[in-house]
């Protein structure tokens, strides 16, 4: 901004000058007209040309006009920061009724998996080609993953070559895990599967101390004495059993464990929705070549015919569809579900899934069940409801002790 200095290093401010005379350009005051006079011995003082006439009324008008609007606007700054400090935003309706979102996630976690486990029986009853299957499973999986990545929801995490050493163990994990569940599910009864699985908790108890290193209390040990007894006494006398079933739900049961291992090792920064979708694309890798190998040849000669002649064609690629879809969604749906939720009611969940589970399958199916069956299976899901709430209320309390010490 220009100025106006004496030698004495009096500054005036032109600028300001300027402000209070603004009739017409004529009127302004220019550096020519203003002057220092700064005789010896005297203070500067400044001198002006002569002022057109009625300009002290044009600059009184002015200012009054002008007053009044910075009064006013500095009156609506206040009341607009007041007004920022006292409204505060509508709350959504998650924030005023959490307990009924959670409810919603339950609901739906426990619908898709009990639609998932009915519709796959139902294809391999017409289709028993469970390593093809689950093939479909996972390629739905990953192609609405590619999609929500293009449309970006959400988001694509990138990936680097150390993130893909991390993960590339616990996607062939899962792939094992659910290409056996599914060859269980076509040789025997949804129902028995499911109680074989109620032994993953044993299996998870004994790598965390023989393999990881973790002392086990003997209070969780002994919870586990009942789901060994039920699924044992379950077994003897299931009517569809048969060994195929019963090893390939236990060898599911092995390779979610080490699953659980190497997920712990291989913990990032990544949301849990990007690592399912990276998990999913190794997983489909790992599937395809035991799936040509072991099912190809049967599917060309007569596994694709034999199916389209049974339920047609458009239904038999509807079914494939939908079964991929719903055990894709049901898998994401139970992720973003257990992440809401306490340890506790994470661990009553899962108990609650498979007696939905297993109870619809029996009602839909009509699977007959000898009395023993049903009792075994009651004491295998006792024994791992009585192990989930041990464990959760041990990782609570953990939870709490590192808090304190932070």
């Amino acid at each position: 901004m220009a100025s106006i200095t004496s030698s004495l290093q009096y500054p005036v401010h032109t600028g300001r000058l300027r402000s209070l005379y603004l009739l017409s350009p004529t009127n302004r005051i220019s550096r020519a007209n203003a002057h220092l006079k700064t005789p010896a011995g005297k203070l500067p003082r400044l001198a002006f040309s002569p002022l057109p006439e009625n300009s002290f009324s044009s600059w009184t008008q002015h200012i009054r006009r002008r007053v009044p609007v910075v009064k006013a606007a500095a009156s609506d700054a206040d009341g607009f920061e007041i007004s920022c400090r006292q409204v505060q935003p509508a709350k959504s309706f998650g924030e005023k009724f959490p307990f009924l979102v959670t409810g919603f996630f339950f609901f739906a976690w426990y619908f898709l998996n009990v639609i998932f486990n009915i519709l796959n029986k139902k294809v391999y009853n017409y289709f028993p080609y469970p390593y093809f299957v689950s093939v479909i499973h996972l390629l739905v999986g990953v192609v609405y993953c590619l999609v929500s990545w293009a449309v970006g929801l959400p988001k694509r995490a990138p990936i680097d070559k150390e993130l893909l050493t991390l993960l590339t163990p616990v996607g062939i994990c899962h792939a094992l895990g659910h290409v056996m569940s599914n060859v269980s599910f076509a040789a025997v009864a949804v129902s028995f599967t499911h109680t074989i699985k109620a032994l993953e908790p044993f299996f998870n108890a004994a790598a965390s101390q023989f393999v990881l290193g973790q002392q086990i209390p003997l209070s969780l040990w002994l919870s586990l004495a009942p789901v060994v007894i039920g699924v044992s006494m379950a077994s003897l006398t299931e009517l569809s059993f048969n060994w195929t079933g019963f090893i390939s739900a236990m060898v599911s049961n092995i390779a979610f464990t080490y699953r659980s291992i190497y997920s712990k090792k291989a913990m990032t920064g990544m949301d849990s929705t990007n690592v399912y979708a990276y998990i999913s694309i190794i997983a489909l890798l790992v599937c395809i070549p035991p799936a040509i190998v072991l099912e190809g040849p049967k599917l060309i000669q007569t596994g694709f015919s034999d199916a389209i002649a049974k339920v047609g064609l458009v239904k038999f690629l509807s079914d494939l569809f939908w079964v991929g879809m719903f055990y894709h969604l049901y898998n994401q749906i139970a992720t973003n579900t257990l992440e809401r939720v306490a340890p506790l009611t994470h661990a009553v969940g899962n108990v609650l899934k498979r007696v939905f589970v297993i109870g619809f399958s029996i009602v839909v199916f009509g699977n007959k069940i000898s009395t023993q069956t049903g009792i075994g299976t009651v004491i295998a899901i006792a024994g791992v409801a009585i192990y989930s709430l041990i464990k959760a209320n041990m990782e609570e309390a953990k939870r709490k002790n590192d808090h304190k010490k932070a």
